[in-house]
């Protein structure tokens, strides 16, 4: 069976456990359609909400009185993995069984190794957590020394680095679950960034991985046919929300390097999708990108909406 990895926006998963515990519903309604088109199905998931409040909650606990020790970022990160991959393992197993399909789901806590010297060490670039005014920022960024930034005119939010994958740790693991027909899910939030030390072994760092990157770099490791990438919107446009808007039906490499340079994609969130897609396409033998929601991922899958990433058109 082809392989088919799918990244997997904030807009699947919800601000709160209980709002993530419905939304994921749906989304395994997505999932198991794109199963029974006839593919091997591997899921990656963003975690930047979660993560946050994770850390934002042991740090608050920690430092009031509640004999809660303080959490280091990467261990918050495993923890995110953990809760996000049980409502997404969950939510397709019923779906598989109320579809009377009998196939395997298995959430695996994965590490990925970066570069303990990737220049995303000085310069924090990625948002995690919620939303808060600048005031709010302001005097967390006093008592913490947090790092906060003004994201896409929606508030301010603390930023972390965001260092570039290098190498998959339960790569081996992914596939052989792959290949027994399991649906895995898998990178959660990007996986945990590990750096390796010179003796072979890992050891967790504070950042977090754009899942975007990562689940392109899962996709040419598992030679997919199709990454995958769910988000807000139908299609990709360039001159976005601008008289002259236009959506793209599919680009080819070429095509992506201009409105890339030409800036048509905003920083924080349609450029590292576009990105990752290129990244993948460009060193894969056959394989093609798409972006498109997750309510239309049917649908894109038969070409009547998405966008396709491919070498040529």
């Amino acid at each position: 069976m082809k392989r088919l990895v799918i990244a997997l926006g904030g807009n699947a998963l919800g601000n709160n456990p209980e709002e993530q515990l419905k939304l994921v519903k749906q989304t395994a309604k997505t999932i198991v359609d794109l199963s029974e088109e006839g593919y091997n199905v591997i899921v990656g998931h963003g975690n930047g909400p979660q993560v946050g409040m994770i850390n934002l909650a042991m740090d608050f606990a920690a430092n009031n009185g509640a004999n809660t020790p303080s959490m280091p970022f990467a261990e918050c990160g495993s923890m995110s993995q953990g809760y996000i991959g049980y409502h997404l393992q969950q939510s397709i197993k019923n779906e598989l069984n109320a579809r009377k399909l009998n196939k395997n789901v298995a959430t695996i806590v994965t590490q990925v190794v970066v570069d303990e010297k990737d220049e995303a060490f000085k310069n924090l670039t990625k948002p995690v957590g919620m939303f808060y005014t600048k005031d709010e920022a302001d005097k967390i960024a006093a008592e913490k020394a947090f790092t906060f930034v003004e994201d896409s005119g929606r508030g301010y939010r603390r930023v972390v680095a965001s260092p570039q994958p290098q190498k998959i740790v339960e790569l081996e693991t992914v596939k052989q679950l792959v290949d027994n027909g399991s649906i895995v899910i898998t990178i959660g939030g990007g996986g945990i960034p590990v750096i390796e030390k010179q003796d072979g072994s890992l050891e967790g760092v504070a950042a977090v991985i754009d899942k975007d990157k990562s689940s392109a770099k899962l996709a040419k490791d598992l030679d997919a046919e199709m990454l995958v990438i769910l988000t807000a919107v139908d299609r990709v446009c360039i001159n976005f929300n601008k008289p002259n808007q236009e959506e793209l039906a599919s680009i080819n490499l070429e095509e992506a390097a201009k409105y890339i340079a030409e800036e048509h994609f905003a920083k924080g969130s349609m450029l590292p999708k576009v990105e990752a897609c290129v990244d993948f396409v460009a060193s894969s033998t056959n394989g093609k990108a798409l972006i498109t929601s997750l309510e239309k991922a049917k649908e894109a899958l038969h070409g009547k909406t998405g966008t396709i990433i491919c070498k040529d058109r």
